[in-house]
């Protein structure tokens, strides 16, 4: 019995490899791309390229952290909405709301942390990158599911 259990999880496991492999990859490439954009957008000096990017590497592991929280949340409740009380949502909810604050404070923080790192024009430079790295994204992942929906589309 201990032999199939054993027999199944590495089969299972190595199965899983590939599939989290190629998203480690992908996810590698973005970051990669996300890299030279933020770059080029902002034309970072060497000097400030130190400055910024290990507090930009901070900001976005405290968000992802407060995301997985947040889907985290919203799955135990999509998962079981009829089996929790008026209470226990309520404070599901709080729990969001109080995200949503930590979140805000997590960019005033960044915001006063970025001023000391680099000039005001690069601060700026910095919000309009990073909304269009968005939209490029969502541009993408639009096209993406078009592709996929409709394979006449381009």
């Amino acid at each position: 019995m201990m032999k199939k259990i054993i027999l199944i999880s590495a089969l299972t496991a190595f199965l899983a490899a590939p599939s989290l492999m190629a998203q480690n990859q992908a996810r590698e490439r973005m970051e990669s791309y996300k890299i030279a954009f933020f770059t080029q957008r902002l034309n970072l000096t060497p000097a400030e390229a130190t400055r910024f990017w290990p507090l930009y590497n901070e900001l976005q592991a405290k968000r992802t952290a407060i995301q997985t929280e947040r889907v985290q949340l919203n799955r135990r409740v999509n998962q079981q909405p009829d089996k929790l009380g008026d209470e226990e949502l309520l404070a599901i909810c709080d729990k969001l709301v109080g995200l949503e604050a930590k979140e805000t404070e997590l960019t005033l923080l960044f915001h006063e942390q970025i001023k000391k790192a680099l000039p005001p024009i690069k601060v700026f430079r910095f919000y309009r990158a990073e909304e269009q790295f968005k939209t490029m994204l969502l541009k993408q992942l639009q096209d993406r599911r078009e592709e996929r929906l409709n394979p006449d589309f381009r």
